[in-house]
C-alpha cells in the first residue's frame, strides 16, 4: 500500500498557523516507524502539484513539469478508446472576471450533473471538431480531446488554478494559439446561451469556459491498485477553510492512517506514505521495528511543524 495525501500542508501563513498545533497521533506513530524516502522537489509555481508528481512517479512515469498524461490515463479509466495520439482533459469551468483579474472557481461547486454536462458537451463540440479535434465525454467534469498540439503542450493542473488568477497558469501563447482561440469562441457562444440563462435563473453560476490539462500520449503505468491518492483535505485547502482542513486531517488520521498501522493491512508488504504540500512531497517507507522501537523508545523525534513547512 502506498498512500499519497494531497494538500497535507498549507503554504499560507494562516494555514501554517492552523497546522502548527494539529495533533495527529497515528501519523506521528507511523512516521516514527518509517524511514525517509524520496523527495519530490519543486516550488509552488510548478504546473503540476506535488501529489500529482508523486503519483506519476509511483506509476513509473517520467515527464517534464506540466506534461504528465493524466488525460489519457483518466480517459482509459472512463472507458474511452485511447490510442497513441496525445490527449487533453477538458474541464468545464466558471471564470469570474474582475476588473484586474480572472479567477477560476472550483468546478465541483458547479453541481453539473450528467444530463446537463452532456447537453453542454453537445453545444460546444462543433467548435472543437471544426478545429480538428476528436472529443469524448467521460464524466460531468471530465471531457477529453485529442489533437497533435497536445503532444508538446505543457499545461497547469486545475488544482493549481482554482481560486487564483489564471494569468500565471495559461499555456505558452505561441504553442497554444489554437487553444486560446477556442476559449474565446466558447466564451462567446456561452455568454448569452439558453443553457446558462437557465442556470442563472436557478441561482447557479454560469459555465463560460473550459480548462485544459494533463496533455500527452498515454504511457504505460504501474498497477494503479497499489497507490491511493487521498484528496479529503483538498476542498478545505482550496477554500482556505483551515478549521475544516484540521477536522479533515483528524478524520484521515483516525481512519486511513490508523488502518495502515494494523497488522496485515498491506498484505504483508510494508506500507508507504507520501505527504504532499504545495511545493514538494516527501515519502516515508515503513520498516521493521527493533525491540526498543516497539517499546516506543530509541526512535527519532518528529518535528511536525518543520515537516509541514518543508512541504
Amino acid at each position: 500500500m502506498h498512500l499519497i495525501v494531497a494538500f497535507a500542508a498549507p503554504l499560507s501563513p494562516a494555514g501554517q498557523q492552523a497546522a502548527a498545533t494539529l495533533a495527529l497521533p497515528n501519523l506521528h506513530q507511523l512516521l516514527l516507524r518509517s524511514s525517509a524516502g524520496a523527495v519530490v522537489a519543486g516550488d509552488e509555481y510548478s504546473l503540476t502539484p506535488p501529489h500529482e508528481r508523486a503519483w506519476g512517479t509511483a506509476l513509473g512515469w517520467t515527464a517534464a513539469d506540466g506534461a504528465l498524461p493524466w488525460a489519457a490515463h483518466a480517459a482509459a479509466a472512463d472507458g474511452v478508446m485511447v490510442d497513441d495520439a496525445p490527449w487533453g482533459l477538458l474541464t468545464p469551468v466558471h471564470l469570474d472576471v474582475g476588473t484586474d483579474r480572472v479567477r477560476l472557481a472550483d468546478p465541483q461547486a458547479l453541481a453539473l450533473d450528467e444530463a446537463a454536462s452532456r447537453e453542454l458537451f453537445a453545444i460546444v463540440s462543433p467548435l472543437f471538431e471544426s478545429a480538428g479535434m476528436r472529443l469524448a465525454w467521460g464524466a460531468p467534469l471530465r471531457w477529453y480531446a485529442s489533437h497533435p498540439m497536445f503532444g508538446a503542450l505543457r499545461t497547469a493542473s486545475i488544482d493549481r488554478v482554482i481560486g487564483r488568477n489564471i494569468d500565471r497558469w495559461l499555456p505558452d501563447q505561441r504553442q497554444a494559439r489554437l487553444l486560446l482561440q477556442l476559449q474565446n469562441e466558447v466564451q462567446m457562444l456561452l455568454y448569452a446561451h439558453d443553457f446558462n440563462q437557465r442556470r442563472e435563473a436557478a441561482g447557479r453560476a454560469c459555465i463560460n469556459s473550459f480548462w485544459l490539462s494533463g496533455c500527452g500520449p498515454a504511457q504505460r503505468a504501474a498497477d494503479d491498485s497499489l497507490v491511493t491518492v487521498d484528496t479529503s483535505l483538498r476542498n478545505a485547502a482550496l477554500d482556505e477553510d483551515w478549521v475544516s482542513w484540521r477536522e479533515a486531517w483528524r478524520a484521515l488520521d483516525a481512519g486511513r492512517i490508523a488502518a495502515m498501522m494494523q497488522p496485515g493491512s498491506s498484505n504483508g508488504a510494508a506500507p508507504s506514505l507520501t505527504l504532499a504540500g504545495e511545493r514538494q512531497a516527501r515519502r516515508f517507507d515503513a520498516k521493521p521495528l527493533g525491540w526498543l522501537r516497539r517499546l516506543g523508545l530509541g526512535g527519532p523525534r518528529i518535528d511536525w511543524s518543520s515537516l509541514l513547512q518543508s512541504l
